[in-house]
């Protein structure tokens, strides 16, 4: 069975530089004879029948400047190092497809449109780290994407790009599919690592970190759908060539996953360091000619930037952190001069709230309380020091969780307060948005 796609929801590639979504100018993107016909499964023959050093492998990736594309930005050449070299036993190797941020959907159209590129991604990371299984956790809520992803693996299979003694060599990998079921607190990775082993998605405590200790207490490697699916066109091209696309300190392309209030919401692959007014423009510009207010830049767990501030910024690690936020996974999120930030954040403090996996304390009971305070103020029933009491719940929240999800909650809540906190006062003293009169 071939993997088939729906043709691409971006037909406008103008500007873009694909790497991790190169077959889209194909008629048939997933399928791995569009893939082998833009050089496909090349490298991996190249690497394994040349018997190519994992060393070699892991410096030119460390060149390449690429760095975490879930959202944590580690440098992906120095989390290869991490593993065990001369570990004699089982070493596992791991996608994190499991996206479950509001705003954020640039993996599974990796999945859908160039399935290919991610297996052979990790068939090469398998080869350099020592790893013979490897596990794609893919989000419980694109069932189809998955879907198109086990069609992917069964054609690789077929044509011995995975699974015993590829190219004759006796290097043995195989891969699997895990389908997940929809738990924002999964993309944690040790959080997916648990529920890969049949256990409740809860995070870990770290260390040890899955390097060390990971799927089923053996060494553990786990990156992004992305950096996987960039390692390919890094090994072909060079890890100087990928470092040249972006900038220094952010190497490479990017997927943008621009939602909200654009005319042309979709997945944007650019160029690390393109000014954010280039990116808007790219998708058609904020929507009915209104003005833009504010931009969430990285996803919810990244902190939200008027217009004032995101207009002059550049979408890599450093431009986003000099104006006050971070690259996260790149999603998103626009919103125009008609959003009520109190009512917007009123419903990513919910989204918060019912997706902590109720590990920790601060997280458990503090979410609960940013989401209560916010509908009070909604509710009409606010009151002035509501807004301290947010901040001060959201200080004691954040750094005292196990995972990240406790920052990510808090980091909303405070950058709207402290960017907009007019609106908030004048919700509180009138009972009604000053937005919308409701």
């Amino acid at each position: 069975m071939a993997a088939k796609a729906t043709k691409p929801v971006m037909t406008d590639l103008k500007g873009q530089t694909l790497v991790t979504l190169r077959t889209l100018k194909e008629k048939n993107p997933a399928a791995l004879s569009t893939y082998q016909s833009l050089g496909g499964y090349e490298q991996l023959k190249r690497i394994i029948t040349e018997k190519v050093k994992a060393t070699e492998i892991i410096n030119q990736v460390k060149v390449s400047g690429l760095r975490g594309r879930g959202g944590a930005g580690f440098p992906t050449g120095l989390k290869w190092s991490f593993m065990p070299r001369y570990f004699d036993g089982t070493k596992y190797l791991v996608c994190n497809t499991d996206e479950g941020e509001p705003g954020t959907f640039k993996d599974r159209d990796i999945i859908r449109y160039n399935p290919h590129q991610l297996i052979e991604g990790m068939a090469i990371a398998a080869y350099t780290l020592g790893a013979r299984v490897g596990y794609n956790y893919i989000h419980g809520e694109i069932w189809q994407d998955y879907q198109t992803f086990e069609a992917a693996l069964a054609e690789a299979r077929e044509a011995g790009f995975i699974g015993e003694n590829l190219f004759g060599t006796g290097f043995s990998f195989d891969l699997y599919a895990v389908h997940g079921y929809g738990a924002y607190i999964c993309g944690e990775e040790t959080a997916l690592i648990e529920s890969i082993e049949g256990n409740k998605g809860q995070p870990r405590f770290k260390p040890p970190f899955p390097a060390s200790y990971g799927v089923f207490g053996k060494p553990t490697n786990v990156n992004n759908t992305e950096s996987y699916t960039s390692i390919p066109w890094i090994l072909q091209h060079g890890g100087q060539a990928f470092a040249d696309l972006g900038v220094p300190n952010s190497g490479g392309s990017k997927i943008f996953s621009v939602s909200g209030h654009v005319e042309k919401p979709g997945n944007y692959e650019i160029k690390m360091g393109t000014p954010f007014a280039d990116l808007l423009a790219m998708a058609g510009g904020v929507w009915k000619g209104r003005k833009l207010k504010a931009v969430i830049p990285g996803g919810p767990s990244t902190a939200v930037l008027p217009a004032d501030k995101i207009m002059s910024a550049t979408m890599d690690y450093d431009g986003l952190s000099k104006a006050g936020s971070s690259l996260g996974a790149g999603s998103m999120i626009v919103m125009d001069d008609t959003t009520c930030m109190v009512k917007a954040l009123k419903r990513l403090s919910y989204f918060f709230y019912e997706e902590s996996c109720g590990q920790c304390t601060p997280c458990r009971e503090g979410t609960g309380w940013v989401y209560r305070v916010i509908k009070r103020i909604v509710d009409g029933q606010g009151r002035m020091e509501d807004l301290d009491l947010l901040t001060d719940v959201c200080n004691n929240i954040s750094g005292r969780t196990i995972c990240a999800l406790g920052d990510a909650a808090a980091t909303p809540v405070l950058s709207f307060i402290k960017h907009f906190r007019p609106e908030f006062e004048y919700y509180i003293q009138h009972g009604k948005s000053m937005i919308d009169g409701k």
